[in-house]
């Protein structure tokens, strides 16, 4: 879906596709058939932006095949659908029953990231469309904190560094502009965008910046309007944003509340808990980790990171962190000139639900995906973008 800013320039919003796992390229050209041109059909619209998950084997037999990555293009284009943006955190194996951990695998210290990556952004290159000249690619924000150190922080400033250095060579080669964005996520050695001030400075190159998750930026109960200040002011690019909300709990010390919270307790995905207090910000790793004893404080208010969808708050007690979603939309592209123009939809636990809450079908998975696009769809519309057919 595309938009007009006030200011002539296009903003672009897609969903991402790492809501329907894959590993292989027949398995995303399912995708395209069976989700994403349901949605596309739901919204009424002849073209629909998607942000393509591709697992390591499905980049790399598009990367080493010509004629399979002409063959995706060609898909892309019958369906209706585009893309200018990547999710390139998870690896692989996104879709397992236990991911936990493992999506922080491999991080930017070993080989397997660089070379997964920059197959992602030659790929990105031809699957632009003809009218647009820049891309966006999310990636994991350096490591997860454990067993990160000084060797292992050198490597990951390394492979970044040579990455940038790949991608001009692609800009050469192809005319197609494309940036990376390290996505700050709780738990991890970047874990808010305070923290991601430093290495980007020290890598100090325009294609390398950072990708604004609104679940995460109010999980760590960032300011939205405080962090976006400071992204400017030290110039750290914001590559692309990915529109999400956490799951919030006002009251976590009442017995509902907990009741409540334990119902998003699941074993797929690590749903990490944080609480601001006078003393700074605690967490845990894990919403269950949270509600044994007493491991987090909760004379304040919870928040877990678990990206509910942004059209349906959680029944009371809960509910979600839309108002900070909405904060940072209008920083990010109600100003006289957007932050950033490639927008993303990312809510990947559709499945991971409580189980009353799930869809039952890819029908009511396809009504869903919809309906959290018209909410972003008229949150631009709101503050003054106007839709393009």
């Amino acid at each position: 879906m595309r938009f007009r800013h006030p200011d002539g320039s296009t903003v672009r919003l897609a969903y991402c596709t790492n809501v329907h796992p894959a590993e292989t390229l027949d398995g995303v050209l399912a995708q395209l058939r069976d989700h994403c041109e349901p949605v596309r059909r739901r919204l009424g619209r002849d073209r629909l932006g998607i942000g393509l998950w591709l697992a390591r084997d499905a980049a790399h037999a598009l990367v080493t095949d010509p004629s399979a990555l002409r063959g995706l293009r060609t898909e892309l284009e019958h369906r209706g659908l585009e893309v200018v943006t990547l999710n390139g955190f998870p690896y692989e194996g996104f879709g397992a029953e236990e991911v936990k951990y493992r999506v922080y695998q491999p991080d930017w210290a070993d080989p397997e990231r660089l070379a997964h990556t920059t197959d992602l952004a030659r790929v990105l290159a031809q699957l632009l469309p003809d009218d647009v000249t820049e891309g966006s690619i999310s990636t994991l924000p350096l490591a997860w904190r454990t067993a990160y150190d000084q060797e292992r922080a050198t490597a990951a400033h390394t492979a970044l560094t040579t990455l940038a250095e790949r991608l001009d060579v692609l800009h050469e080669l192809t005319g197609r502009s494309l940036r990376i964005g390290l996505e700050p996520e709780p738990g991890c050695t970047v874990e808010t965008t305070r923290d991601a001030l430093a290495p980007l400075t020290a890598i100090g190159h325009d294609r390398i910046g950072i990708c604004v998750d609104t679940c995460h930026l109010a999980t760590s109960f960032e300011d939205p309007h405080t962090a976006l200040d400071a992204l400017a002011q030290a110039r750290v690019p914001i590559v692309k944003s990915q529109l999400s909300a956490a799951l919030h709990a006002e009251h976590p010390h009442l017995p509902e509340v907990r009741a409540a919270l334990a119902a998003f307790d699941e074993p797929r995905f690590l749903h990490q808990t944080r609480t601001l207090t006078a003393a700074g910000l605690r967490g845990t790793d894990d919403l269950g980790e949270a509600l044994a004893g007493d491991a987090l404080p909760d004379a304040s208010p919870w928040r877990a990171h678990f990206h509910v969808p942004l059209h349906a708050a959680p029944a009371a007690p809960l509910t979600s962190t839309l108002p900070v979603l909405r904060a940072a939309l209008t920083r990010l592209v109600g100003g006289p000139h957007p932050l950033t123009h490639h927008l993303e939809v990312e809510t990947y636990t559709w499945q991971a639900l409580p189980p009353e809450l799930r869809p039952r079908a890819r029908a009511q998975l396809a009504d869903g995906i919809a309906a959290e696009l018209t909410l972003a769809r008229d949150l631009l519309t709101d503050i003054g973008l106007k839709e393009l057919p």
